[in-house]
């Protein structure tokens, strides 16, 4: 990957026919499949993990891995996560990811089965790309496609 932001750089895959690759965090299997499933449908190569540590340790940010010089941080185009979880939420992903140098152009893109503003807010001014409401459809997916590969 280059210089430019993570989003043209999806937008170059998907030109170039290589699937976008997304990392999924949610700790309820059923919500986490259902987003897999709809990533896949629409051409995207899907990473999932339960819980907010375990996609550190994928990105190569967890606590024993930060001061590694190898990350899989290039391997990412787009990390969507739930906003409860159990020992790390959503935001607390997000201010980890947006404090890495290595993953901070990465797109994050918050799910939540709860509207509430000031949460969609907190997220949204701290970095992430979109916030969506639970259950996602593949509507929800194409929109956020769209507005990934028009970003500039």
């Amino acid at each position: 990957m280059d210089a430019t932001s993570s989003s043209s750089s999806w937008k170059g895959m998907m030109e170039q026919g290589n699937e976008p690759h997304v990392l999924a965090v949610d700790d309820n299997i059923i919500d986490r499949k259902i987003v897999e499933k709809l990533l896949k449908n629409s051409s995207c190569k899907v990473t999932t993990a339960e819980n907010g540590l375990r996609a550190l340790e994928y990105l190569g940010l967890g606590d024993d891995q930060e001061n590694s010089l190898e990350t899989s941080g290039s391997k990412v185009n787009l990390i969507i996560t739930d906003y409860c979880m159990p020992g790390m939420t959503g935001y607390d992903l997000l201010k980890k990811v947006k404090e890495s140098n290595a993953m901070k152009e990465v797109p994050v893109v918050i799910m939540s089965s709860e509207n509430i503003p000031t949460r969609i807010n907190k997220c949204l001014e701290e970095g992430a790309q979109m916030f969506m409401l639970k259950p996602l459809k593949q509507s929800d997916v194409k929109k956020l496609r769209c507005q990934l590969m028009t970003r500039s």
